[in-house]
């Protein structure tokens, strides 16, 4: 009998390499994930579809804990992030994983072929979510897991509230009706997505509801995250785009230390949901 091919591989702590793939759990989408994990299936030979499969998360992980009968895809249209997701598989040495670039509303699978579907706070980040239900709907088998999770419009109200304050005592109504557009093409309520659900021809089975905070001294220091300024300032920016933005923003920070003063702190709750589906 052959030998375990684990006892053959070994990693070494001290390989900066190895050190930059263990040190590269996203904590923004963490809560999600491990929900996620939670509630898939385990079971052999299944062939898995992770939509919008960003750095990784938490793709590889289901990955290695299907282990190596199961075969796990993942597409997404960022290049750099396969790039980097295609690193760590060749780090760790996980064979049962392959990366597509492309987009959800036009999958190049055929109908039918996937046992699981998974997405981690990829389904609200596409073009067109309905189109993308049904992309997923199509290729996966009749009676496919389908799980995935996303955050709901109450994301970062604490934030938003004074945003629509400092943009209401400049008169700026269209501004804000321009924030709420922005709150709704990214975070859709959960009866609109449970409707879409339907049209495509997925049966939910279970919906389960959570938040977690994002906490702060003040509200500099959340402005000032690098994951504000990735993720979340460009989209805010857009919404006063012409405007007087460095007076805008200097507003905004100001009225979120006041309410820190006020609090001891500034706390951002961030609400969310995993579905678990079934296709028909």
């Amino acid at each position: 009998m052959a030998e375990p091919s684990y006892l053959n591989e070994e990693f070494d702590f001290n390989d900066p390499l190895i050190v930059s793939v263990i040190d590269d759990l996203p904590l923004w989408s963490a809560p999600f994930g491990m929900r996620l994990l939670d509630t898939v299936i385990m079971r052999e030979h299944v062939r898995v579809l992770d939509v919008g499969s960003g750095t990784g998360f938490p793709m590889i992980e289901l990955a290695q804990r299907l282990g190596r009968t199961c075969k796990v895809l993942g597409i997404d249209p960022w290049r750099e992030a396969i790039d980097r997701i295609e690193f760590k598989i060749s780090k760790w040495n996980i064979g049962n994983i392959g990366m597509i670039e492309g987009v959800a509303e036009d999958m190049p699978f055929d109908d039918g072929y996937f046992d699981l579907i998974i997405s981690n706070n990829g389904f609200n980040n596409v073009e067109d979510q309905e189109r993308a239900f049904a992309e997923s709907a199509r290729v996966s088998k009749p009676g496919a897991q389908i799980v995935f999770t996303q955050n709901l419009p109450g994301t970062m109200l604490e934030f938003y509230r004074v945003f629509e304050k400092v943009l209401a005592e400049r008169g700026m109504d269209r501004r804000i009706e321009k924030m709420k557009e922005h709150i709704f093409e990214k975070r859709k309520p959960l009866s609109y997505i449970e409707n879409l659900l339907k049209s495509a021809g997925l049966n939910i089975v279970n919906v389960h509801e959570d938040s977690f905070d994002l906490r702060y001294t003040d509200g500099s220091a959340m402005l000032n995250h690098f994951v504000t300024k990735l993720a979340f300032l460009p989209e805010w920016r857009l919404v006063v785009q012409g405007e007087n933005e460095a007076s805008i923003f200097e507003s905004i920070e100001e009225e979120l230390n006041a309410v820190s003063r006020t609090n001891g702190e500034f706390v951002m709750s961030v609400p969310w949901v995993c579905i678990d589906c079934r296709r028909d």
